[in-house]
């Protein structure tokens, strides 16, 4: 594998941004300190594409970064760590919120085009999958992060969503609980079709019946949260417990049922997925499977910079393991009883 300019900047003991600064002759850094680095990356036979962005030339520094809502805690957590990221090797980022909306994606893309970004971070849904396509012909960049595609040769930086949904499924059937329901986001984005895989196996491991009508398709809102729990709350076999794509829908549905004068989690365990800021305050604290949300902006960041780099990389896929967080919002379904 080709040293890229973290290796360099590991081994000189210096930032990132030092490196780059070194090679473009930008910043202050010491003639010691520059030919110190240029004899490291002699040493580990670091040559930068002379077409690179972060280190030649013409480029703008500056990357597009699409995500469905910047208003939800998740995506605007994804986005400060490649901020974080990006500013250490003089990057901006410019963020679209799409709504997981192909039209918005488009005319965002376009805009991007014009500004010349060197690269684009993909977070949003996608059905109409020429975008991506037409975006490969022009030789743009792009890294998928949260979301994937097995259509098209992209990089991409996922958390385990299978793993993660199979996890909330044997907390739930661990806890006695039978009668279980889903709130899912819309079935174009990737993520929540494999979480609501892995969580089908985990109940199916635990010889638990499941049907598609147990599961509400939601848009990524508290509101659809809370639509969606009022339609499978209402019910009259109502479900123990509700397993929700995202943290944002699980807190829709802990205020439809407090509406509902539902008790969580004495009548009703919610389990929910991220792991944002939010799961810690709302009341009762959320059990939630947490990704390792500022670990997958480093890496996206990393693997479209040394994308840059190095035109014809081979593509990768990252893939990171998720963890429970196990707090108040479940209990044990002997606890609950149904009317």
């Amino acid at each position: 594998m080709k040293a890229t300019i973290y290796d360099v900047a590991r081994e000189a003991g210096v930032s990132i941004a030092t490196v780059s600064n070194a090679i473009n002759g930008k910043g202050n850094v010491s003639k010691k300190r520059r030919d110190q680095i240029f004899k490291i990356m002699e040493q580990m036979n670091y040559q930068p594409n002379v077409n690179a962005s972060a280190l030649m030339g013409k480029k703008t520094y500056t990357l597009g970064l699409l995500i469905p809502d910047i208003s939800n805690p998740f995506f605007a957590e994804i986005a400060r760590a490649i901020e974080d990221e990006a500013h250490q090797l003089n990057y901006s980022v410019i963020m679209c919120s799409t709504d997981n909306k192909d039209e918005r994606v488009e005319r965002y893309i376009a805009l991007l085009e014009q500004k010349n970004v060197d690269g684009i971070l993909i977070g949003t849904g996608l059905d109409n999958l020429d975008i991506l396509t037409s975006l490969q012909a022009r030789t743009i960049p792009v890294v998928m992060i949260a979301r994937e595609t097995s259509a098209l040769e992209v990089d991409t930086v996922v958390a385990d969503d299978y793993v993660g949904g199979l996890m909330a499924a044997r907390h739930l059937a661990g806890l006695g609980h039978r009668r279980i329901a889903i709130l899912s986001e819309q079935w174009k984005v990737s993520s929540a079709r494999e979480r609501i895989r892995g969580f089908k196996q985990g109940l199916q491991d635990a010889q638990i019946p499941f049907d598609d009508d147990q599961i509400a398709i939601c848009n990524y809102l508290i509101e659809e949260g809370r639509r969606g729990a009022g339609e499978l709350l209402g019910r009259a076999h109502r479900p123990t417990a509700l397993f929700c794509c995202n943290d944002v829908l699980a807190i829709g549905a802990m205020q439809e049922a407090r509406r509902l004068g539902i008790k969580v989690p004495e009548e009703l365990s919610i389990v929910g997925f991220d792991d944002t800021i939010l799961a810690a305050v709302v009341d009762p604290p959320l059990t939630t499977v947490a990704q390792p949300i500022v670990n997958m902006g480093k890496q996206a960041f990393r693997l479209l910079i040394a994308h840059l780099d190095e035109a014809d990389s081979v593509k990768k896929r990252i893939v990171l393991r998720p963890e429970l967080t196990i707090r108040q919002s479940t209990a044990p379904a002997a606890n609950i009883s149904v009317e």
